[in-house]
């Protein structure tokens, strides 16, 4: 039997080592990001993992979760033991006061981290809920939507918003005929491109630089690969979706 795994932002960072470490007999994998990741494609290729890439863009995510809950809908459920949505993707966008930035940005953060997660879960929860296997939904989360942060305010408006929308999740799924278990997830400090952008911010639009570039000088940022090991660690604990929002920080 063959696991199912969907991950969105899979092209790159904390996505594609997720998709690394997925590629395994007895995996399914489908990546959805902007980019395509050609050396991801070859691993799969060479183990015989069916590893499925769809470009898309996450600031216009209807048509994504129009066209992921009928692709789900085209799968037979007999072929799967479980399946799975690690919702990843995510943007800071630009730092600074929220009124000194685009509206145009803004609205692009908000879509990708928060309104592209509700479309593709409810898309991913419907489409599966007759499927009589386990189903679990993994919302990729920050601490900074328990805790604000001058100069990031949209983003904290995203993780905060997952995490609420992931407890309300959590209490409707409990509800139903095997329902999904849910986790909104802080994965620490990681050592990716939205870290870089960070510490090369301006510090007179984004007040917290200099903490980020002291984490960055004193090691205290894990790589993507070893935050998808807690991850996935995590997705397959037997007791996931025990509390919904949760933290892989301490690993």
């Amino acid at each position: 039997m063959t696991h199912l795994t969907l991950i969105t932002g899979a092209s790159r960072g904390v996505g594609a080592a997720l998709v690394a470490q997925l590629i395994a007999p007895g995996q399914r994998i489908l990546g959805i990001a902007r980019g395509h990741n050609a050396d991801l494609q070859a691993r799969a290729d060479a183990a015989g993992v069916v590893l499925s890439q769809w470009s898309a863009d996450l600031a216009e995510p209807l048509a994504v979760a129009q066209r992921l809950g009928d692709w789900l809908g085209s799968l037979r459920p007999a072929d799967f033991a479980s399946v799975s949505l690690i919702n990843n993707a995510g943007v800071t966008g630009a730092l600074g006061p929220a009124e000194s930035l685009p509206l145009s940005d803004l609205s692009r953060s908000l879509r990708v981290g928060l309104e592209a997660t509700v479309l593709l879960s409810a898309a991913f929860l419907g489409a599966t809920a007759g499927w009589g296997v386990p189903r679990r939904l993994m919302n990729i989360s920050s601490g900074l939507g328990r805790f604000a942060m001058a100069g990031s305010a949209v983003y904290c408006a995203a993780k905060a918003g997952m995490d609420n929308f992931s407890r309300a999740l959590a209490l409707e799924q409990a509800s139903q005929a095997n329902g999904a278990r849910v986790e909104s997830v802080a994965p620490g400090v990681i050592d990716t491109d939205m870290q870089a952008g960070l510490r090369a911010a301006d510090a007179g639009s984004f007040p917290e630089r200099a903490r980020f570039v002291a984490l960055h000088s004193q090691g205290q940022l894990i790589s993507p690969a070893e935050c998808a090991r807690r991850l996935l660690a995590r997705l397959a604990s037997p007791d996931y979706g025990s509390e919904v929002l949760s933290d892989v920080r301490a690993g």
